[in-house]
């Protein structure tokens, strides 16, 4: 068995002093995959016995950034996309391990007024195709911040929300492309009447409401699919705006 964790962090030096040490060491992941960690690794002086590191930060400080920490070293770690327009804001992070492809993303927000919304369906297409490639050889596991609620069921207030960033007809449909070309949202394959979120606003006491979206996902190749044992929401997990997200792997 494996078990990978995913958390958006919104920015790990402050999730360090919401607890992330205990909760780490209570979860006790195989993996975890982190994004937004709004760092480069040396501005801190914290470290994670047991596990081996591999960070992407952005050009830009502070903003975006992703990492893995894993107990078992990868056969071979990349970064980004191999394209520059898309890699300057350390969003995409590839572990190769025995028998898959673990890949972390932090997906571009599409921002308010969908400011954008055109990059973000550029930068879409190219991660499917990435996806695909890597399909090709081995199965893929996916998570992060996908940054979209796929389906009604998947935010508090789909109505009001429809057309936002996170929940236009653009993204959703970008979310259905993958799944057709041969992924599986896991938590929906194993909860499809489960409503559970991964982001609450911090404004209006939305989390207090729980007034959320599920945007965090593990997204899995589809002969993986029955490998995974169990896909959760840890809505109970504070440090963050997010929760973290787990799978376990047979």
């Amino acid at each position: 068995m494996m078990k990978l964790f995913s958390w958006n962090v919104n920015g790990l030096r402050a999730c360090m002093n919401k607890g992330f040490a205990d909760f780490l060491a209570a979860a006790d992941p195989d993996v975890i995959c982190l994004q937004e960690t709004k760092m480069q690794r040396e501005q801190a002086t914290f470290d994670f016995p047991g596990y081996h590191e591999f960070w992407n930060s952005a050009e830009k400080k502070g903003y975006s950034g992703t990492a893995i920490f894993t107990k078992a070293e990868p056969i071979i770690v990349t970064y980004g996309l191999g394209l520059e327009e898309h890699d300057k804001e350390g969003r995409v992070i590839t572990a190769e391990y025995l028998d898959f492809y673990l890949v972390t993303v932090y997906t571009p927000n599409s921002q308010r007024g969908l400011a954008r919304l055109d990059y973000r369906m550029a930068w879409e297409d190219v991660f499917r195709a990435y996806l695909q490639r890597l399909d090709a050889v081995k199965p893929v596991v996916v998570c992060g911040d996908l940054n979209v609620a796929a389906e009604e069921i998947d935010l508090k207030n789909p109505k009001t929300n429809r057309m936002n960033a996170g929940f236009t007809d653009e993204e959703r449909a970008k979310f259905r492309e993958l799944k057709a070309a041969g992924f599986v949202d896991t938590f929906r394959a194993l909860h499809p009447d489960e409503v559970k979120y991964s982001w609450w606003s911090y404004m209006f006491k939305a989390r207090e409401k729980n007034a959320g979206w599920r945007i965090d996902y593990f997204v899995v190749s589809q002969r993986l699919a029955q490998r995974v044992q169990a896909a959760e929401i840890h809505n109970d997990v504070f440090g963050s705006d997010h929760c973290p997200v787990s799978i376990v792997i047979e």
